[in-house]
């Protein structure tokens, strides 16, 4: 991940004033997709929520196309220049800095940042433990949250169902507003949604109780929300960024943490190389399996969208983890 990889602050000033100038329609108004609302969304787990909350009322474009990191997302002058007029914007701050300043600068009247809808907490490699403490959901008590403001926490919230049912309350409430006379629509989605939200988590709880070991291995440490969860330990190869080399000493000392707590499994991700996970798995004659964390759908991916995808990775985890 390339975080550092920022369009010039000029550029993406230069870009705004296009776009309020050529994309506007003139006369001002909303809506100009046929009466639905324009929402524009970072990546795919944005665009998820706008769809399926938004339904037959928007229409939704994402920034970051299928199969591309969104980490190391590029914004091309077209897409800066339409953030001023889209009717809403719905992203995640901390996950995609070029996408965080090209929506501080377009002064877009309708922006929703999901960090905004729930509780972030700082993330290293490991996370969880081997046993179901903190409070009745499963959160580390001694972890560090933080209401709102993503900077230094870990942005992966749509992997946690309860966390993304949270975000999912917030982007229909925020639809409600900016499109009023279609309200009852949005909270109808929101609710069916926020159900199937329940079922997952219903799901998890249920299929992660009893295994055999609680301490998964993972390319990089996306997958800390769900590891509080549902009271299992995750270890990172890397931190929360995904291309981050891992030092002779992690190695190491995941080659005795694989020992130590009978763990079988390293997993991987479809959209990041996964040279140094297969790596790691042949030191220590570990299998390999796929764990998604739902940054993009793409053809590889073990299903067509979020629910799918995360029934897939259960089914991973609990045959990792040896289930009962």
């Amino acid at each position: 991940m390339n975080v550092r990889r920022l369009i010039p602050v000029a550029a993406v000033t230069g870009a705004v004033l296009l776009g309020l100038t050529a994309c506007s329609s003139p006369d001002g108004s909303a809506h100009k997709n046929g009466g639905k609302l324009d929402v524009v969304a970072s990546f795919y787990p944005m665009q998820f929520l706008a769809e399926r909350i938004g339904g037959e009322h928007v229409e939704v474009t994402s920034l970051t196309k299928p199969g591309v990191e969104p980490h190391d997302l590029e914004l091309t002058y077209r897409q800066i220049g339409g953030l001023s007029d889209a009717d809403l914007i719905l992203y995640l701050k901390g996950i995609q800095p070029a996408v965080d300043e090209a929506v501080k600068l377009s002064e877009a009247p309708h922006t929703l940042d999901a960090t905004t809808l729930t509780t972030l907490e700082d993330h290293g490699t490991e996370v969880g433990g081997h046993d179901h403490g903190g409070d009745e959901h499963g959160h580390d008590e001694h972890a560090h949250e933080h209401e709102g403001d993503g900077a230094g926490a870990d942005p992966h919230i749509w992997l946690d169902p309860v966390r993304y049912a949270e975000v999912a309350e917030g982007v229909g409430k925020s639809l409600e507003k900016t499109d009023p006379d279609h309200a009852a629509d949005y909270r109808e989605n929101t609710d069916a949604l926020v159900a199937e939200l329940g079922a997952l988590d219903t799901a998890y709880r249920t299929g992660l109780k009893n295994t055999e070991t609680r301490t998964f291995i993972t390319t990089h440490s996306a997958f800390g929300y769900l590891a509080e969860r549902y009271g299992l330990t995750q270890e990172g190869i890397a931190g929360i960024d995904p291309e981050a080399e891992p030092s002779p000493a992690r190695i190491s000392k995941l080659h005795s943490i694989a020992e130590k707590e009978k763990v079988t499994t390293v997993f991987f991700e479809t959209l990041a190389s996964d040279k140094t996970a297969r790596t790691v798995a042949r030191d220590t004659g570990l299998r390999t399996d796929v764990l998604d964390p739902l940054e993009g759908i793409t053809e590889a991916s073990e299903g067509d969208d979020y629910i799918e995808v995360m029934k897939s990775n259960l089914a991973a985890l609990r045959t990792a983890l040896g289930a009962k």
